[in-house]
C-alpha cells in the first residue's frame, strides 16, 4: 500500500522541483492555474499506474478546469501570478513517486496555464462532470488508463 499524500504536499513538490529547475534557467514561477493541472494530471497518471490515487482530496470541475479547493485557497493571493516559492521542503517521497512527479512535470509542465486548461477542458472527466462537482477518481482513472498510461 503507498502511503497517500496531501494534495498540498504534492503541490510543494512541484513548487520545489520548479523552483529547482529554474536555478538552472529552464522554467519560469508556475501559476496557481497550472499547479491546479499538474496536481489533476499528477493524480490521473498515479491513479493509471497503481489503481489508487496519489492524493485523497477531492478534484472538482471548475470553470477553468480541474481544481483541488484546498490547494486553490492555499496559493489564491497570487491571483494569475506565479507562484514564488521559498519553504523549506522535506522529501517524503519514495523514488517511484517521485519518479512519476518528475515525469509529469517532465511531460505537462512545458505548458502553459492557459494550454493545460485548454487540454483538460478537452478531456473526458471535466467535459462529463458537472460544474463546480467532484469529478470522480474512477472517471480519472479509466479516462488515464485508455488515454495515458501505456504498460510495457
Amino acid at each position: 500500500m503507498i502511503k497517500k499524500h496531501d494534495a498540498s504536499s504534492i503541490a510543494k513538490w512541484f513548487l520545489n522541483h520548479n523552483r529547482e529547475v529554474m536555478a538552472r534557467g529552464d522554467a519560469e514561477l508556475i501559476s496557481n492555474l497550472k499547479l491546479q493541472k499538474l496536481l489533476y494530471y499528477a493524480q490521473g497518471v498515479f491513479l493509471a499506474a497503481n489503481d489508487e490515487p496519489l492524493f485523497a482530496n477531492k478534484i472538482l470541475a471548475w470553470k477553468h478546469g480541474p481544481v483541488v479547493r484546498s490547494v486553490y485557497l492555499e496559493y489564491s493571493s497570487n491571483g494569475s501570478d506565479g507562484i514564488a516559492f521559498d519553504d523549506d521542503f522535506s522529501d517524503d517521497f519514495t523514488s517511484e513517486e517521485n519518479n512519476l512527479l518528475e515525469q509529469v512535470y517532465s511531460a505537462f509542465g512545458q505548458f502553459s496555464a492557459w494550454k493545460l486548461r485548454e487540454m483538460t477542458h478537452e478531456e473526458e472527466p471535466w467535459l462529463s462532470t458537472k460544474t463546480n462537482h467532484e469529478i470522480s477518481v474512477d472517471l480519472i482513472k479509466d479516462y488515464f488508463k485508455r488515454e495515458y498510461w501505456l504498460e510495457g
